[in-house]
């Protein structure tokens, strides 16, 4: 009931703009709790659009809103906009309490997903139900269509818009915590509104016409037909003639959730290139999914088959790494909504079904998955598959579609985590294997793809490896997959005379014989439909199981191998350099070379990484020969042989290359090997060693002193050095040991310019820059300082330490060979 004085809804309007630069978040939703409580809906009616986009932002990106996907749990703020928004909160009750004066709002076309603006740019109806009935025709023409959403939808559509709004965060700031305002509001919408226990709470708020009422809902009739599954007609529905509903009341016990899953699902799924939708062009697939209705329901009325709503399109969309997590928790709360069905209602067929006292809410969780989110979900990951960066971003595209094939994980059964490991997949989970075929096989194989040009040294990328081949190997998941192949290969010839004409029953004088065909000739059909509706008609499965994708898995066994030497390499590297820096090192018995660090021995790739990553390709292989059933003799030997190769280069080979004019050239061979961490160039200083940049363990002033002192020497005598290193008896050796470079003896293969740098640089000449380190320093003092105790002046230590250091020399001249070979 609005008060007398109240405020018109201009000025209303103009001062929740106001507010929103001159009010701190708290009193503007203390003002806003107020509002909503005391103004009617006709006043709330016009600020609802602006206040949406005051929240969630505008949807071209230039209105940030509260950005909920920056507010994390340490803000002062977080609490507030939860309470806020929450489903029972404030903002839903002016959803609701506009829904019931049934308001539209508008949203133009071309902020839809690629496919539903491109079929109703070309004036054809889309085939999600949730467009239906709600486009805008204006006098300008079909570019400017509208959306009229009511207001439920509107808040949704802007909600999870905001996910894939491209903004420009602050330096620093990412958007992609688990802990954010959007996730968690994002998790809590899922839980309110699709709840595995229990049904959807009513509305809280009412107004004064009782309650509020549900938007136009489906036709009991078609039910979730329509979703999904494209419609058998062979005549597309043009955007003019847009099909009325009739309400089901038993329906608008759900359609809010019908709404929620719509909009998550077409926002942020319904993307894909246009390669992708070229293969989905099918005029055969609507012959097979007529089939298959018949099969199915043989109690619906005939329909001539048809091709459905295809249509050209194409769309530039990169998902970020937060957009994948949030789909990953849609994917999991969705198997967890569809796996709290009633075990009587999962049994039951779709026939029985419609005539047995279920609920909506039922009925939702029986084909949520299947209709609402198995082919865009499909289409997203391989889209991400194929685009993502070969780093270890892509553990969350991985997890969320590990998510989705193992639906079994997610029942709310409590287990071991021990147990839970080798836990046999239970039969009943057959079907939907079966009927989400290429999930497992196709973006495996697009898997294996990446895998081989992984870079599998680093432990992140090889626990990805590991996460896969684990999954795959879980018991009765390979039958299971190879069943699901079987029956898409079946000829289609030996389909028909399988298929009985009539479906009777025992009692109707049918036999149970012709029942159990009736079963597999469905499956064969819900499987070829399943991967016709994918990939098209025309697509070329390759089995996973097959003799090509076994040669592609013995592949990646191999890159498997050589990482794991890789890795061994790299260890067995920094191992020698951590002994080369122990405690005798201290008194220059260690390797002086300031090049000693191997080039692959990064932070993330060293130490304790690197064990991690032996272990993951280790139980990688295991679990590769456990899906395969590979003969461990044959992958035994190829690791042997591999190995053996690897020893005979002494494990420094180079990556493949040519020579060129003007040194070597990369093949693409080459290139892999090093993407891979296969092989790696011995990168070494080639410059003049004196002018080095200066170390941390070193005296900056000391070096450049020492420099200057050491280049005199080297340009007064450098003649008289010369001729002592040249000399071939034992004089010369000791000239050499102090004098020369210890590189000089490697050889290493260099570009024309570095070869002729180093002629100028090898050059016999006396280094000093020892002595500006810190080591040497704290050793002189060391040494002088036990002198003093030993009653030795400056001079007489001094004298000792050069003694000492040329009876040393002495002793690498005359044993350095053997010591080496030793």
């Amino acid at each position: 009931m609005a008060a007398p004085t109240l405020q018109q809804p201009s000025f209303l309007l103009a001062n929740l703009k106001a507010d929103t630069f001159t009010k701190p978040l708290l009193q503007r939703c203390q003002d806003l709790v107020k509002i909503i409580d005391d103004y009617p809906a006709k006043e709330l009616h016009a600020i609802f659009p602006c206040l949406v986009e005051t929240v969630f932002g505008s949807l071209d990106g230039i209105i940030a809103g509260w950005n909920l996907r920056l507010l994390h749990s340490r803000s002062n703020e977080y609490n507030i906009v939860l309470e806020f928004l929450k489903p029972s909160g404030p903002m839903m009750k002016l959803v609701y309490k506009l829904q019931a004066e049934e308001y539209k709002y508008e949203i133009p076309v071309n902020y839809l997903p690629g496919p539903v603006k491109a079929c109703i740019q070309e004036g054809v109806l889309p085939d999600c139900p949730l467009f239906h009935n709600k486009l805008q025709f204006p006098l300008s023409g079909l570019l400017t269509l509208n959306l009229a959403l009511n207001p439920f939808e509107f808040f949704m559509f802007n909600f999870a818009y905001c996910l894939i709004t491209p903004k420009s965060y602050p330096q620093g700031q990412q958007g992609s915590s688990t802990d954010s305002a959007y996730f968690v509001l994002v998790d809590t919408y899922l839980k309110y509104f699709l709840p595995s226990e229990g049904s959807v709470p009513p509305s809280p708020f009412s107004d004064s016409r009782g309650s509020v009422t549900a938007p136009s809902p489906r036709s009991s009739s078609v039910s979730f037909a329509g979703y999904g599954v494209h419609s058998p007609s062979l005549l597309k529905h043009h955007i003019f003639h847009q099909p009325s509903v009739n309400a089901d009341p038993a329906a608008q016990e759900i359609w809010r959730s019908e709404t929620l899953l719509q909009m998550f699902v077409e926002i942020w799924l319904h993307h894909y290139s246009l390669e992708m939708y070229q293969k989905l062009q099918s005029p055969q697939l609507a012959l097979l999914q007529y089939r298959l209705s018949m099969s199915s329901m043989p109690c619906q009325p005939y329909a001539p088959p048809g091709s459905g709503t295809r249509h050209t399109y194409q769309e530039p969309f990169s998902p970020t790494e937060e957009h994948v997590l949030v789909v990953r928790l849609l994917v999991k709360h969705l198997h967890a909504f569809s796996n709290s069905l009633k075990p009587e209602q999962l049994s039951s067929s779709p026939s029985a079904h419609s005539h047995t006292h279920t609920s909506p809410l039922e009925e939702f969780k029986r084909v949520v998955v299947q209709r609402f989110v198995q082919q865009k979900l499909y289409l997203f990951l391989q889209n991400c598959f194929g685009h993502w960066p070969l780093d270890a971003s892509f553990r969350a595209v991985l997890e969320t579609w590990l998510s989705y094939i193992q639906p079994w994980r997610y029942t709310g059964e409590k287990t071991n985590p021990q147990q839970d490991q080798n836990r046999t997949v239970p039969d009943k989970w057959e079907s939907f294997v079966q009927e989400n075929l290429l999930m497992y096989t196709k973006l495996f194989q697009v898997f294996l793809n990446r895998a081989v040009r992984t870079d599998l040294v680093n432990a992140k990328n090889a626990l990805m490896v590991f996460r896969v081949a684990k999954v795959f190997a879980q018991p009765n998941l390979a039958e299971m997959i190879q069943k699901g192949e079987q029956l898409f290969l079946e000829p289609e010839h030996v389909l028909h005379h399988r298929q009985p004409r009539g479906y009777l029953t025992p009692s109707q004088g049918g036999s149970y014989v012709s029942s159990r065909q009736r079963v597999v000739t469905d499956m064969v059909f819900r499987v070829k439909s399943h991967v016709y509706a994918l990939e098209g008609q025309d697509c070329q499965y390759k089995q996973m199981f097959g003799t090509e994708l076994r040669g592609a898995v013995m592949k990646l066994i191999q890159i498997i191998a050589q990482a794991r030497q890789t890795a061994k390499r790299i260890s067995d590297h920094s191992s020698v350099a951590t002994a080369n820096n122990s405690f005798m090192s201290w008194f220059g018995l260690g390797s002086s070379d300031h090049n000693n660090t191997f080039n692959g021995a990064e932070a993330e790739d060293s130490g304790e990484c690197l064990k991690k990553t032996h272990e993951f390709l280790d139980r990688a292989l295991e679990n590769l020969c456990q899906i395969f059933k590979l003969n461990q003799g044959q992958l035994t030997q190829l690791i042997s042989n591999l190995g053996s190769s690897e020893d005979d280069g002494n494990g420094k080979q180079l990556p493949d290359c040519i020579q060129g004019e003007n040194g070597l050239i990369l093949t693409d061979l080459g290139r892999k090997q090093i993407i891979s961490g296969l092989r790696r160039f011995d990168i070494r200083y080639q410059g003049d060693p004196e002018l080095q940049p200066i170390r941390s363990y070193e005296n900056a002033l000391l070096v450049r002193l020492l420099y200057r002192i050491s280049s005199l020497i080297n340009d007064r005598f450098g003649g008289h050095m010369n001729a002592l290193c040249s000399r071939p008896d034992f004089l010369g050796r000791l000239g050499r040991h102090y004098l020369a470079d210890p590189d000089s003896t490697t050889q290493l293969k260099q570009s024309p310019l570095s070869r002729r740098t180093l002629e100028r640089n090898r050059q016999p000449r006396l280094s000093l820059r020892p002595l500006a380190s810190y080591r040497t320093i704290l050793l002189l003092l060391i040494f002088y300082a036990l002198g003093a105790v030993l009653s030795l002046g400056p001079v007489s230590s001094t004298l000792l330490i050069l003694s000492g250091g040329f009876l040393l020399g002495l002793v690498m001249t005359l044993f350095g060979d053997k010591l080496k070979k030793h």
